[in-house]
């Protein structure tokens, strides 16, 4: 393989395409991943939270590792020890999962700043307020009339941009990246970002931007 051909591999985190070993142990898990997160948030180790409840650690790991399935007077006690309510253990097993779908013509047309004539962002799905932490926000942008100037963009985030059509010139910092149907390019969005130069309409491509969610105001 030479090097215009060769394929960087890069470590992953996940597997994508991951499956759980079985349903029994959702609760139990859901259960777990709480009384781990609740009591890192305090800074107490297992060790202090064994010694508060009277629990032993062995216990408290099966627990949070969702080998177990702790009585009602067991969670009590954690909740006890943790100073959350007994109900927040499941709030995780209880959340309702979302999914958005759009059809085909049916985005939400987006009209802000650095919108055009000829310039169209249309929003394909928004879920707010889930487990990941991260607000997710695909478009679909389509370019088919010359433009005299671009505004550029800058914003917090991680953005992903598909080609599906024609041609684009794109600004990202002091690079410029000629893209074509196929290519793709991921970039961090905080630096200045936008198409510099529509080399062959009409162009259309994936705009995936990923954001930390906003805590809630108190």
């Amino acid at each position: 393989m030479d090097s215009a051909t060769e394929v960087t591999k890069v470590a992953v985190n996940q597997n994508p395409h991951s499956v759980t070993d079985g349903m029994e142990k959702v609760l139990e898990v859901a259960i777990g991943r709480e009384v781990r997160t609740f009591r890192k948030q305090q800074n107490m180790t297992v060790a202090e939270l064994a010694a508060i409840t009277k629990l032993s650690i062995g216990m408290l790991s099966k627990i949070e590792n969702g080998n177990t399935s702790p009585s009602l007077s067991t969670l009590q006690l954690l909740s006890d020890a943790l100073s959350v309510p007994l109900t927040a253990f499941f709030s995780k097993y209880e959340e309702r999962r979302k999914a958005v779908h759009t059809k085909s013509g049916e985005g939400m047309k987006i009209d802000g700043e650095g919108t055009r004539a000829g310039h169209h962002y249309n929003l394909l799905g928004h879920i707010g307020g889930n487990s990941s932490g991260v607000n997710v926000e695909p478009y679909l942008i389509t370019l088919d009339n010359e433009s005299d100037s671009f505004c550029t963009f800058q914003h917090t985030g991680i953005e992903t941009i598909y080609m599906l059509e024609g041609e684009v010139d794109y600004l990202h910092g002091d690079e410029v990246y000629p893209l074509k149907p196929g290519d793709t390019l991921f970039f961090d969005a905080d630096a200045p970002h936008g198409p510099e130069r529509l080399v062959k309409l009409p162009a259309r491509y994936l705009s995936i931007i990923s954001y930390p969610q906003r805590p809630p105001k108190s």
